[in-house]
């Protein structure tokens, strides 16, 4: 699988697209994956931005990546992009594409039709958060075809080879798709704003069962959660959740407030403190997982 990730241009070199973090040997049923939390930023798009200095940077899921590699130690892989998502979003269908941003004809199996396409966070992003356009011109159909075909794509075949080998060797496999959200996300109705938000599609990209542990863990640590509201999950949950087949995907939102300054693009002191109580919520939760491999799976 590491032999053929595809690589850009950066200016401090040559860098991996993305990055597959193994257990010396697996020994739990869950693959984790950070899909935004990139920051090696190609030569060739920081050249066709409008946008300078830290302004292109709003996008990123701030050092999740740094949160979840102590995973591996525990028997789980890590999947993790290098490149941004202002670059290209992992988290969408793979031609999720604005016209309007493109020069030249797009193939016919284009989805522009989108609720994300039409507010700018298509597969290849028009904005970045704070809805600050990315673009001074419009991008050649033959690079952005280039960056879903090399660099979409394989990403997207190591994250199946992943979970397919761990539902192969466990009997089930739990994905945990984990991102960040800003510290401005709105409080619920009749509640504070979240710490953390669980989602899993409404109930269909994973057992409730499983949720329920999962929340359960984060809360007897003292976090605030949420599930489903205000974020559900995207395509990776949606995609690769499959309940019925022993396949169970959940997007696991962390509010920034908790461990970095959002403004400076640092860590605070805080971060510390959260990776630990991670680590606690991952070995919890485990046992849950754990328990909930197939007995068949379990006798081999």
């Amino acid at each position: 699988m590491l032999q053929d990730i595809p690589t850009f241009e950066t200016s401090d070199g040559p860098c991996p697209a993305f990055e597959v973090f193994e257990p010396e040997l697996q020994t739990l049923p869950i693959v984790f994956c950070s899909p935004h939390s990139g920051r090696a930023y190609p030569l060739d798009f920081i050249t066709s931005s409008r946008l300078k200095g830290d302004a292109v940077r709003r996008s990123e899921d701030l050092f999740v990546d740094r949160l979840f590699d102590f995973v591996p130690g525990m028997g789980a892989p890590l999947l993790m992009a290098r490149f941004p998502r202002a670059f290209l979003d992992l988290n969408r269908e793979p031609y999720e594409l604005d016209p309007g941003m493109f020069e030249g004809e797009l193939p016919p199996n284009i989805n522009t039709a989108s609720v994300r396409v039409a507010g700018g966070l298509g597969t290849i992003p028009r904005i970045v958060a704070e809805k600050q356009e990315i673009y001074r011109d419009r991008i050649p159909v033959a690079d952005a075809m280039q960056r879903i075909e090399t660099i979409y794509f394989p990403f997207h075949a190591a994250l199946r080879a992943l979970i397919d080998r761990t539902l192969k060797h466990f009997g089930i496999a739990i994905l945990i798709d984990c991102h960040s959200m800003p510290s401005a996300v709105r409080a619920m109705p009749g509640n504070s704003k979240p710490d953390f938000v669980l989602g899993d599609r409404f109930g269909t990209s994973s057992s409730g069962q499983l949720v329920t542990a999962m929340q359960s863990c984060l809360s007897g640590l003292g976090y605030n959660i949420s599930r489903n509201k205000p974020y559900a999950g995207g395509y990776i949950t949606e995609h690769y959740g499959q309940p019925h087949h022993n396949v169970h995907a959940v997007q696991i939102e962390i509010n920034r407030a908790l461990y970095a300054d959002e403004s400076a693009f640092i860590p605070t002191p805080r971060f510390s403190m959260l990776r630990y109580d991670l680590q606690l919520f991952v070995a919890a939760f485990a046992e849950e997982a754990l328990a909930s491999i197939p007995r068949r799976a379990a006798a081999e």
